[in-house]
Protein backbone atom coordinates (compact mmCIF):
# COMPACT_ATOMS: atom_id res chain seq x y z
CA UNK A 1 0.00 0.00 0.00
CA UNK A 2 3.01 2.37 0.53
CA UNK A 3 4.03 2.34 -3.20
CA UNK A 4 1.02 4.17 -4.35
CA UNK A 5 1.46 7.03 -1.55
CA UNK A 6 5.23 6.88 -2.55
CA UNK A 7 4.76 7.36 -6.46
CA UNK A 8 2.16 10.13 -5.85
CA UNK A 9 4.68 12.31 -4.05
CA UNK A 10 7.20 11.59 -6.82
CA UNK A 11 4.66 12.97 -9.09
CA UNK A 12 3.55 15.93 -7.30
CA UNK A 13 7.09 16.55 -6.09
CA UNK A 14 7.82 16.34 -10.06
CA UNK A 15 5.21 18.83 -11.29
CA UNK A 16 5.27 21.11 -8.34
CA UNK A 17 7.89 23.55 -10.19
CA UNK A 18 5.97 23.22 -13.67
CA UNK A 19 3.01 24.95 -11.71
CA UNK A 20 3.91 28.45 -12.59
CA UNK A 21 4.84 27.67 -16.40
CA UNK A 22 1.76 25.82 -16.86
CA UNK A 23 -0.26 28.88 -15.33
CA UNK A 24 1.53 31.40 -17.23
CA UNK A 25 1.06 29.54 -20.77
CA UNK A 26 -2.27 28.92 -20.17
CA UNK A 27 -3.52 32.46 -18.81
CA UNK A 28 -0.86 33.86 -21.94
CA UNK A 29 -3.89 32.13 -24.44
CA UNK A 30 -6.49 33.49 -23.12
CA UNK A 31 -7.68 36.63 -25.01
CA UNK A 32 -7.40 40.14 -23.37
CA UNK A 33 -10.97 41.22 -22.94
CA UNK A 34 -11.83 43.84 -25.30
CA UNK A 35 -13.13 47.28 -22.82
CA UNK A 36 -17.28 47.79 -23.51
CA UNK A 37 -16.25 51.29 -23.63
CA UNK A 38 -14.06 51.24 -26.49
CA UNK A 39 -14.49 50.75 -30.11
CA UNK A 40 -15.19 52.30 -33.66
CA UNK A 41 -19.13 53.54 -34.13
CA UNK A 42 -20.29 55.55 -37.39
CA UNK A 43 -21.95 54.89 -40.81
CA UNK A 44 -21.79 54.32 -44.36
CA UNK A 45 -23.28 55.82 -47.42
CA UNK A 46 -23.02 55.50 -51.10
CA UNK A 47 -23.37 58.25 -53.71
CA UNK A 48 -24.08 59.76 -55.84
CA UNK A 49 -27.73 58.43 -56.21
CA UNK A 50 -28.33 60.36 -59.74
CA UNK A 51 -26.64 61.12 -62.52
CA UNK A 52 -27.34 65.33 -62.06
CA UNK A 53 -28.72 66.94 -59.18
CA UNK A 54 -30.15 69.84 -59.48
CA UNK A 55 -30.90 72.50 -56.95
CA UNK A 56 -34.66 71.95 -56.73
CA UNK A 57 -33.95 67.92 -57.34
CA UNK A 58 -31.23 67.13 -54.74
CA UNK A 59 -29.83 63.82 -54.78
CA UNK A 60 -28.42 62.92 -51.25
CA UNK A 61 -26.17 60.07 -50.69
CA UNK A 62 -27.90 57.13 -49.39
CA UNK A 63 -27.43 54.74 -45.91
CA UNK A 64 -25.51 51.25 -47.48
CA UNK A 65 -25.63 48.27 -45.58
CA UNK A 66 -22.05 47.31 -45.91
CA UNK A 67 -19.30 44.80 -45.14
CA UNK A 68 -16.22 46.02 -43.55
CA UNK A 69 -13.01 44.35 -42.49
CA UNK A 70 -10.82 45.49 -39.76
CA UNK A 71 -7.07 44.61 -40.21
CA UNK A 72 -3.89 45.50 -37.96
CA UNK A 73 -1.09 47.01 -39.52
CA UNK A 74 0.45 44.12 -41.09
CA UNK A 75 -2.80 43.57 -43.25
CA UNK A 76 -4.22 40.65 -40.71
CA UNK A 77 -7.46 40.39 -40.36
CA UNK A 78 -8.89 41.36 -36.08
CA UNK A 79 -12.92 41.09 -36.70
CA UNK A 80 -15.43 41.68 -39.77
CA UNK A 81 -18.64 43.01 -39.51
CA UNK A 82 -21.95 44.19 -41.53
CA UNK A 83 -23.68 47.23 -41.12
CA UNK A 84 -27.44 47.43 -40.04
CA UNK A 85 -29.70 48.12 -42.94
CA UNK A 86 -29.27 51.98 -42.15
CA UNK A 87 -25.84 51.77 -42.91
CA UNK A 88 -24.95 52.30 -39.46
CA UNK A 89 -22.43 50.25 -37.05
CA UNK A 90 -20.83 50.05 -33.48
CA UNK A 91 -17.42 47.56 -33.10
CA UNK A 92 -15.85 46.93 -29.77
CA UNK A 93 -11.98 47.37 -30.43
CA UNK A 94 -9.34 47.05 -28.17
CA UNK A 95 -7.13 50.48 -28.15
CA UNK A 96 -4.96 50.76 -31.32
CA UNK A 97 -4.29 51.58 -34.67
CA UNK A 98 -6.51 49.73 -37.14
CA UNK A 99 -7.47 49.49 -41.39
CA UNK A 100 -11.10 49.39 -41.99
CA UNK A 101 -11.24 47.82 -44.93
CA UNK A 102 -14.78 48.28 -46.96
CA UNK A 103 -15.57 45.50 -49.08
CA UNK A 104 -17.10 45.41 -52.29
CA UNK A 105 -18.52 42.32 -54.81
CA UNK A 106 -17.61 44.25 -57.74
CA UNK A 107 -15.71 46.83 -58.91
CA UNK A 108 -18.69 49.32 -58.28
CA UNK A 109 -19.67 50.47 -55.86
CA UNK A 110 -16.04 51.22 -54.31
CA UNK A 111 -14.64 52.39 -50.93
CA UNK A 112 -10.67 53.44 -49.85
CA UNK A 113 -9.32 51.65 -46.95
CA UNK A 114 -9.23 54.15 -43.77
CA UNK A 115 -6.76 54.21 -40.85
CA UNK A 116 -8.10 54.67 -37.54
CA UNK A 117 -7.15 54.65 -34.27
CA UNK A 118 -9.05 53.91 -31.00
CA UNK A 119 -8.38 55.13 -28.01
CA UNK A 120 -9.21 53.37 -24.44
CA UNK A 121 -12.80 54.60 -22.81
CA UNK A 122 -14.06 55.75 -25.83
CA UNK A 123 -16.18 55.14 -29.41
CA UNK A 124 -14.24 56.49 -32.29
CA UNK A 125 -16.23 58.29 -35.15
CA UNK A 126 -15.59 56.60 -38.73
CA UNK A 127 -18.07 57.59 -41.81
CA UNK A 128 -17.34 55.10 -44.43
CA UNK A 129 -18.41 56.61 -48.50
CA UNK A 130 -18.84 54.30 -50.98
CA UNK A 131 -18.86 55.87 -54.48
CA UNK A 132 -21.73 53.79 -56.66
CA UNK A 133 -20.05 54.62 -59.97
CA UNK A 134 -23.36 56.83 -60.95
CA UNK A 135 -21.76 59.54 -63.29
Amino acid sequence: MSAPVSLEKDINMRLRPLLPLLLLFFTACVPTPIPADTGIEGSVTIGPMCPVARVNNPCPDKPYQATIMVLIKDQRKVTQFQTDANGYFHVALAPGEYILHPESPNVMPHSNDIQVSVVRGQYTRVDVSYDSGIR
